[in-house]
């Protein structure tokens, strides 16, 4: 990636990042509570920092909680290609992911048109795949008002329906050259050889724990440097 060698020889001019997602994306961990220091995105650019000590990193963070790729497609131009980003990662899935095929569709192509409005700025792209959704429904760990909510995301991750949709994404990634960071391949190896996926999660329905998103952002590192 072009991106990498910027890290190396851009030392005045230096170089941003953005990221663009949801409230994973965001920092927000246990429900209610936010701690962007502690997400993917800051540990990320403070491992890259330490990497390439000489090149300032800067970042944007573009994650909104609750969002998904059809906002985002919305939003892209305001709220990450006028900071003229040199990387972009995009992480979509959690709040995209619904029962019928209609909403795989209607994922891809807004994805698409994110993807497109970044190639059309310059910026160099790295689609993420998130974490898994609960395979079960904690009650002694769900505030009674999310457990129907939680009912929901259990059924579509059980059901194969979370994985149809970043098959589809993927395939997608395939067809525009997008590079992709495959942090969802690992929960589910995590998940086929007996942990307790849902264990991991702080609010046991989709926010990945503080020490998952070391896993993200180590990911996102060997992602960077196997593409460049």
């Amino acid at each position: 990636m072009n991106f990498v060698q910027k890290l190396k020889n851009c030392h005045d001019e230096g170089v941003t990042i953005a990221f663009l997602g949801d409230s994973v994306t965001h920092g927000c961990f246990e429900i209610g509570v936010d701690d962007p220091q502690s997400g993917y995105a800051q540990i990320f650019a403070d491992t890259l920092r330490y990497l390439f000590p000489k090149t300032t990193v800067r970042t944007v963070n573009a994650g909104i909680s609750g969002d998904h790729a059809r906002n985002g497609a919305k939003r892209v131009a305001e709220d990450v290609v006028r900071h003229a980003p040199d990387l972009t990662v995009v992480c979509y899935g959690l709040n995209d992911c619904g029962e019928s095929e209609i909403y795989a569709a209607r994922y891809v192509r807004a994805l698409g048109e994110i993807f497109d409005q970044l190639r059309a700025c310059g910026s160099e792209i790295i689609f993420m795949t998130p974490n898994m959704m609960n395979t079960y429904v904690d009650e002694n760990m769900i505030a009674a008002e999310f457990l129907s909510f939680a009912q929901g995301t259990m059924t579509r991750q059980n059901a194969g329906v979370f994985d149809a949709h970043l098959n589809a994404a993927k395939a997608l990634c395939r067809e525009k050259g997008v590079p992709v960071c495959d942090c969802y391949a690992i929960w589910k190896s995590l998940a086929e050889n007996g942990v307790d996926t849902t264990a991991l999660l702080c609010n046991r329905i989709n926010h990945p724990s503080r020490e998952m998103h070391k896993v993200f952002a180590y990911e996102l590192v060997k992602t960077l440097m196997t593409e460049a």
